[in-house]
Parts: structure tokens; sequence; C-alpha cells
């Protein structure tokens, strides 16, 4: 398997394809980019239900007969992501060294995980540097590669949904720390899970999958209204005027919850006396739900905005832009996983 963790490369390869795959709970997204020496243009993607052929999707963005390969992603329990500092050492070193010191950082044992690190940051204080490290159970990698491959496409990066998502924000907003240096939080909503990353100068410090999502919002409405979950989804998606408020009470409750995971990681960051999280970027198709942010910044305290994962992309001609911009904050993922060849 390739390097689990996403780099984003200094500089752009010549006119190179590649495909970023997000295979979620509810919905599979495709992203097809072409990278030049001084452009990065989107020049394919789709987004079906979960239900649909994983190989139909692919199709629509990239000919399986063009032996390209696919970047995919994981997530969840089976996936984890620490920061650690090491010693300060040389990327050779990290290599060897990391096997054994992972174990002490990471709840499965080093024999069921591929494994990978990565320096994040060589010259803390005391000769340390600090590693992301990062660890997914062989099951859930060979599960996935086993379902790429089985509808005719070769894997070349196997990455963590959160990693893609910083990596694509940090592409986008390379100096979006504050004059106050506050830290920024990246919050993506998808269907059952719940993608959190606070970064500190555009550097990740803090990961964490959480399975309060919009799966659990839906359910809410479903349980107020009386409604089987299918008619709540629809109703969460477009709400009935005249259901506006019991829908929003519904959601209200388990955003709360949410809310509290993300205040227990806040306040954890916050406690090793770095800065504090200023700002929180909002993305996922659970996001678009009608008041959400205005909820979150009512539970939380703190500014939330939507941002745009197409602020440094050109758009391809062929591209259909109004499917494309009501769709945007679903594709963060793999629109990170297609970065990390470019």
């Amino acid at each position: 398997m390739k390097n689990i963790l996403s780099k984003i490369k200094d500089g752009l390869s010549k006119d190179r394809i590649s495909t970023g795959v997000d295979i979620g709970s509810a919905q599979i997204k495709a992203v097809k980019i072409k990278s030049s020496k001084d452009q990065i243009e989107l020049v394919g993607f789709d987004i079906e239900p979960s239900k649909f052929d994983l190989g139909e999707v692919l199709r629509k963005v990239l000919d399986p007969h063009s032996g390209l390969p696919v970047n995919i992603s994981v997530s969840g329990q089976q996936s984890v992501i620490r920061y650690v500092n090491f010693p300060r050492m040389s990327d050779s070193e990290l290599k060897q060294a990391l096997k054994f010191e992972a174990q002490k950082h990471i709840p499965f044992s080093v024999s069921e995980v591929n494994l990978d690190g990565y320096i994040l940051k060589d010259n803390l204080p005391d000769n340390k540097m600090l590693v992301l490290v990062a660890a997914v159970k062989k099951e859930l990698v060979n599960q996935r590669l086993k379902l790429v491959e089985g509808v005719g496409y070769r894997v070349d990066v196997v990455d963590i949904d959160s990693i893609a998502l910083v990596n694509l924000f940090n592409f986008n907003n390379p100096f979006v720390a504050s004059e106050e240096k506050k830290a920024v939080a990246l919050l993506n909503i998808g269907a059952s899970t719940a993608n959190l990353n606070i970064l500190d100068e555009g550097i990740p410090r803090l990961s964490r999958d959480m399975h309060i999502a919009g799966n659990a919002f839906t359910q809410k409405i479903a349980d107020i209204l009386s409604i089987e979950f299918a008619e709540a989804e629809k109703l969460k998606i477009n709400p009935d005027p005249d259901k506006l408020n019991k829908i929003k009470a519904g959601a209200e409750s388990a955003l709360a919850n949410l809310a509290g995971e993300i205040r227990t990681s806040f306040d954890y960051y916050e406690s090793q006396g770095t800065s504090t999280v200023g700002k929180i970027f909002l993305s996922g198709g659970s996001a678009k739900f009608t008041g959400l942010k205005d909820m979150l910044e009512h539970f939380l305290n703190i500014e939330v905005e939507e941002w745009d994962p197409l602020r440094q992309l050109k758009i391809g001609s062929n591209i259909d832009l109004p499917k494309l911009k009501a769709v945007q904050g679903e594709l963060v993922v793999a629109l990170g996983l297609a970065l990390h060849n470019s």
C-alpha cells in the first residue's frame, strides 16, 4: 500500500490526471483533476447514492481502460491519527522507529495495521519534532482495495478522510491564520461520521472521527414527527415550512450532542497551552441542513463558516457548474484525495 498520508507538493506535475474517490455510507463521490505547470483543473465529478454500482460511478469520471489509478480513503473506528512528539531524527530514522514508538499511542497492535508517519514540525524545544502517526486496520484497507479493484480499477493511494480534508483546506486557504494567531477547526459532517481537525497555522494538531452526524439528525427528526427515516431525510434536505420548527428541534437535540463532543476536543486541545480555536470551517452533505451553522455557533459560541473547496481550482468547460455548486461541500474528501498526486 502507498503512503496513508497525503502531502501537499510544492510544485505541480505536468499534465497529470488524478482521481479521488470517497466511498461514504450514504454516497459515493468521485472527482478527476488535471494538474499542469501553473494550475489544477477540475475536469470531472460525480456523486451518487451508495446503492449505486461503484464501477458505474467511476466510469463517469475515468475510463477503466486508461490504466490510471484512483486514490481512496477510510475513516471510522478502524483508523486512528495521533500527533506525537518524537526525538528529532531523519525521515529514514523515523521509518525505523515508527513501529516501536507508535505502539505506545495507538489502540491496535501494530501487526494489525498499515502504519505511516509524517514529520509536521522538526524544530520543537528539547530537540523534539511533531509527527503525525496514522494507523488503519489491514482488514479495512483490504476490503476497500478489493471493492475498487473488483470493478476494474487500480488503487494508488489509501488515505484517511481527515488528512484528505486538511490537504484540500491548506491548498485553498494557505494564509488562513488570523491576526490573533488562533487555531481553526475543520468540521466535515457526513451521514454516519463527522470528521474534526484542529489546525494551528496550517499544521494539523488534533484529528477525530465522531459518530454523531447526519443520520443522527435524521433519526431525531423522524422520532419527533413520528415518521419513517426516509421521509425524515427528505424533510431534512427540503424542510416543509409548516414543520420547520419541529424539524429544527429534532436536529437541535442531536446537534447538541455533537457540539458537546466538539467542545470536549477543543478543551483538550486548548489545555495543551498552544492556542485557542477561533473559527470552525464547515463542510459535508449534512452541513446543508437549514439552520445548522447558526445552531453550532449558538452551542459553541464560536464563528462558523462554510468554506469554498473550489477556490483555487480552475473549473473545466465541460463541468455542469450549477450541479457542482450544489454539491461542492460534499466533494471535499474526494478533492483532497485527488490532490494527493498534484
